[in-house]
């Protein structure tokens, strides 16, 4: 990243540190316009950042990753969003080959095996596809927050993503869990099921259960891993 940009990166962050959510999406839109998509994992987070952006820009991108491994939930929570706001998602299916030969080698459950062919399993099913979803973008919104993890606690507002070239915001950064579920209820937000069983957050089936009291709210993520370095590489530095 060029040191110009890199002024001007900080310069963003700096300036919407204090501004509301969709005063920055209101930014973004105005910004990169259709070279921005969001990405949505179907938990409250996304729909949250959905109806929000939507609001602005009806017709605004917004892509999934569909790992083949997802919660009937989520799809259902998918559904039921693209009824409500009229829209469509951009759908990202893993490669059909490399799933394939991933499954022949190492078996369906190979992410409980290890944490090196749980990353492989995230990379193949995750991370090749967010890189097809974001080629050609300028930037793209993720629905992470300082609260959610150890791994997030630094989260600016706004970041450069060193790894897809292009700018990263992150608009609820600083909201609580009780913000954004007090903005879904009052929006009436479509939700996914999931969240009311005890799941704060959502990925694939056989890699998230429900916490229990007192809990980290990514505990139900890989929780047979250390917490220092359950990231999937979506948000890889």
């Amino acid at each position: 990243m060029s040191e110009f940009k890199k002024e001007k990166i900080e310069l963003w962050n700096t300036q919407f540190q204090t501004q509301t959510p969709q005063q920055v999406l209101q930014f973004a839109v105005d910004t990169f316009g259709k070279s921005l998509t969001l990405a949505s994992s179907l938990g409250v987070e996304d729909q949250v950042l959905s109806d929000m952006l939507l609001k602005i820009d009806p017709e605004a991108r917004i892509f999934v990753l569909d790992t083949g491994r997802l919660h009937q939930e989520t799809y259902d929570t998918m559904a039921l969003t693209m009824a409500r706001y009229s829209m469509k998602y951009e759908v990202y299916f893993p490669q059909p080959q490399a799933v394939e030969a991933m499954v022949t080698e190492h078996g369906p459950n190979l992410f409980y095996n290890s944490v090196d062919l749980r990353k492989h399993c995230c990379f193949v099913r995750k991370v090749e596809p967010l890189k097809r979803a974001l080629a050609g973008v300028e930037a793209w919104i993720t629905g992470q927050r300082k609260e959610q993890a150890i791994t997030r606690k630094e989260l600016p507002v706004i970041e450069w993503d060193d790894a897809h070239q292009c700018v990263k915001l992150n608009p609820l950064a600083n909201w609580t869990t009780e913000q954004v579920w007090q903005y879904a209820e009052q929006n009436e937000v479509p939700t996914n099921y999931l969240h009311k069983q005890g799941f704060p957050s959502i990925g694939c089936a056989p890699c998230t259960r429900a916490i229990k009291p007192g809990e980290d709210l990514r505990a139900g993520r890989w929780w047979w891993e250390n917490p220092e370095g359950k990231e999937c590489g979506l948000h890889a530095k």
